[in-house]
């Protein structure tokens, strides 16, 4: 029997994404199966796909040759948070362009994407489905087709995308608000939760109503409470730190092609985790039990 303790950086995370990311070579089927038939167990109990793993808890697996042969040796380069036959959901790091740039040589999340599904599947074509400023780390989604990137533009423009972030912002906030500010003409609407505060910084929960471009980043420097790291926006530099202190925490969408619900986390790295408990002076236990704790937020239109 395999046995792993779940640390802070799987806090949140899919139990079929610790596994793809655990077993990165395997087949889909064989995966479903391990988990399906029981071979998975955490805390001893039978385990489905969507479970959401905590802090500490106790994943089994059993052990076998097939199993040994598809177990990573290194870390994988991407961070896998869900993946079916229409889509890919990775983890994106602050600092890393969706696209790529006009500068040829810079690294880019769709590049790195198509060159692991090329080496493991033998196929690689990749579509964003939706953004995320360089800046901003947390979940993206990429199409596996022109059929796939239709369907879920689609789903995106007519469904929308239920998105909660988490900021670390300059200053108090109150407890709970509203921003409401039109941005390029276009109405624009961020709802926001206070989880924490100290240091002269606030963590928050971030609920984008509506989605216009850097809406998030702009609505906060609006009211005199900018992202920390955020530069553009008037957010203080932030040292040995890349990108800014926002993270895509939990994406919400309905399947198009199953209708149904899919719940994403994205778990926090390594180092926003730091930046939050070192500006905040908030406890790692009481920052993971209060991010298992909060609602997603509900699909809504673009």
């Amino acid at each position: 029997m395999l046995t792993y303790q779940i640390d802070a950086k799987d806090h949140c995370r899919r139990m079929d994404s610790f596994m793809r990311n655990l077993l990165p070579t395997a087949q889909f089927s064989y995966l479903k199966k391990l988990i399906s038939s029981g071979h998975v167990k955490v805390n001893g109990s039978p385990v489905e796909a969507a479970q959401l793993l905590r802090f500490a808890d106790q994943v089994t697996l059993k052990e076998s040759s097939k199993t040994a042969a598809f177990l990573a040796r290194l870390t994988p380069e991407l961070d896998i948070l869900f993946e079916d036959s229409w889509i890919i959901s990775l983890n994106k790091a602050p600092g890393l362009s969706v696209h790529r740039t006009e500068d040829p040589d810079e690294v880019n999340l769709v590049d790195l994407a198509e060159a692991l599904l090329q080496k493991r599947d033998g196929v690689g074509r990749l579509r964003p489905v939706n953004r995320l400023d360089k800046g901003t780390s947390g979940a993206i989604i990429l199409a596996k087709s022109a059929v796939a990137a239709g369907m879920f533009g689609k789903m995106v423009q007519e469904e929308g995308l239920g998105k909660l972030y988490l900021a670390l912002v300059e200053g108090k906030l109150q407890k709970q608000g509203v921003i409401d500010a039109p941005l390029d003409g276009k109405e624009s609407q961020t709802s926001y939760l206070r989880l924490f505060h100290g240091g002269g910084v606030s963590l928050l929960a971030v609920y984008p109503i509506t989605g216009r471009m850097h809406q998030i980043r702009q609505h906060f420097k609006m009211i005199g409470h900018p992202i920390l790291g955020d530069k553009r926006y008037g957010g203080r530099a932030l040292t040995g730190f890349t990108g800014h202190a926002l993270h895509s925490f939990k994406t919400t969408l309905v399947h198009p092609a199953t209708r149904e619900e899919v719940n994403i986390p994205a778990p926090l790295s390594e180092q926003l985790m730091r930046l939050v408990s070192r500006y905040s002076a908030v406890s790692e236990k009481d920052l993971l039990d209060t991010m298992h704790q909060l609602p997603a937020a509900g699909p809504l239109p673009a």
